[in-house]
Order: structure tokens, then C-alpha cells, then sequence
């Protein structure tokens, strides 16, 4: 709390001093001072339990707002990716704590056993990451699946590479890279259990959960997602 307070100060007085003689002064001082104000406070609430800074997302939602934001979220990521969600390679679903999956088939995204994103997927994670920008009141958290072919040790670290290159490939495409999370969980999760679920296409996914950052709980945006399986 000291920190903030002398942070405070410090923002007063270097706004009071840059526009002394500005006829705009009044509201760029009370710009100045919310910026260092949102990154000071972001940076505290953050590390107070270790996680990522959550003054890299704007603002936070409140009440009714939350269940609005995401529900204009998803009717949008749905008209965007109908193309997608009519061949059956993305399904979208929101979870019991109001976050956003967004489904998507591994043998769309990659190669067998690649990890390197197919050009002809980059069209669709690029109208994916168009929607996350307008969308800054969220964490993303990217999970990979497969599927039991392989070994659970191979499997795992497919899954890890795959999250982390659709992460890679949302950033180069202007989503923030402090608002994105990466995980892998093998063939933990699966969607659908078929005897040894050896080659079950289905369970061969990456999911995108969109998490919305609410006022008062900030940090369960930054928790990573509950178990995604069916």
C-alpha cells in the first residue's frame, strides 16, 4: 500500500508540472494519473499471489455486464467461424463459470504429429484473434488435447507444442502476449471415450477458453481452465 500512495504522489506531481501551462491540463492530469494509477494497482494485485499483471487487461466487468460481454463474444466468434462450426472443426460452449470454449480440431490446425500451424488454419486463428483484440477485458488461456495414440510422455509434449505455437501465432497477430496462457494436457481431457480412444479424432483439439476478468475476482481470470473433458 506504500508503494501505491508514493506512486500517487510521484503521478501528481510530474502531471502537475507537464501541464502547468496546458489549457487541457485538467484532463490529461487526470489521464496521467489514472494510467500510473491502473499500472501501479495492476502490478500489486498481480504479484501478490504471483500471477501475471492484470493491469495488462483494460478495466474489469461488473454485474450484468459480464454475462453480456461474453454472450456479444460468442454470437460474434460464431458468425465469424460459421464456415468452421458448419464442417464440424469448431464448437463453441460456455462453461459453468461463464468463460467461452472455443473448439477447435487438431487435423485442421496441424499436420499428423506437428506442431507447426497448417497455412490454410492461419485464416481461421486469424479471425479468432481479431475478435480476442476487441474483446481486452479477458484472459486467454490456450489448451492442447490429443488423443491416446503414442505414449502419454509424447502425447503430452504434442499438446504443449501445439498450445504454445496457437498462442504464438494469436500474438504475432496483435493479441497482447501478457493477456495469453499456455498449457498442454495430453490425453487427459478426452471429449468423447471410445473403448481405448486410440485414434479418436475428436479428442484431438486445441481449446480456447476465454476467461473474463470481474470486478472484485481478477485473479480467477488468470486460474487456468477446470477440466475440460466430456
Amino acid at each position: 500500500m506504500k508503494f501505491v500512495k508514493t506512486a500517487l504522489v510521484a503521478a501528481v506531481v510530474l502531471s502537475l508540472a507537464a501541464c502547468a501551462d496546458d489549457p487541457n491540463r485538467d484532463a490529461k492530469r487526470g489521464g496521467g494519473i489514472g494510467a500510473v494509477l491502473g499500472g501501479v494497482i495492476g502490478n500489486n494485485v498481480s504479484h501478490a499471489k504471483g500471477a501475471p499483471i492484470v493491469g495488462a487487461v483494460v478495466g474489469a466487468l461488473a454485474g450484468a455486464a459480464v454475462g453480456n460481454y461474453m454472450d456479444k463474444q460468442r454470437k460474434e466468434v460464431e458468425q465469424q467461424m460459421a464456415p468452421e462450426i458448419q464442417r464440424g472443426e469448431l464448437s463453441t460452449t460456455t462453461l459453468s463459470d461463464g468463460s467461452l470454449k472455443v473448439a477447435i480440431a487438431s487435423d485442421v490446425s496441424f499436420d499428423l504429429g506437428s506442431a507447426t500451424l497448417r497455412p490454410d488454419a492461419m485464416d481461421a486463428y486469424g479471425r479468432i484473434a481479431a475478435i480476442l483484440k476487441n474483446y481486452d477485458k479477458t484472459v486467454i488461456h490456450v489448451v492442447g488435447h490429443t488423443d491416446t495414440s503414442g505414449t502419454s510422455d509424447y502425447n503430452q509434449g504434442l499438446s504443449e507444442r501445439r498450445a504454445a505455437a496457437v498462442g504464438s501465432f494469436l500474438a504475432s497477430q496483435g493479441v497482447p502476449g501478457a493477456r495469453l496462457r499456455e498449457e498442454g494436457r495430453g490425453e487427459r481431457e478426452p471429449i468423447v471415450r471410445t473403448g481405448d480412444n486410440v485414434k479418436e479424432a475428436r479428442n484431438r483439439r486445441v481449446d480456447i477458453v476465454i476467461k473474463p476478468v470481474v470486478e472484485g475476482n481478477e485473479q480467477s481470470a488468470w486460474t487456468p481452465p477446470p477440466y475440460l473433458g466430456g
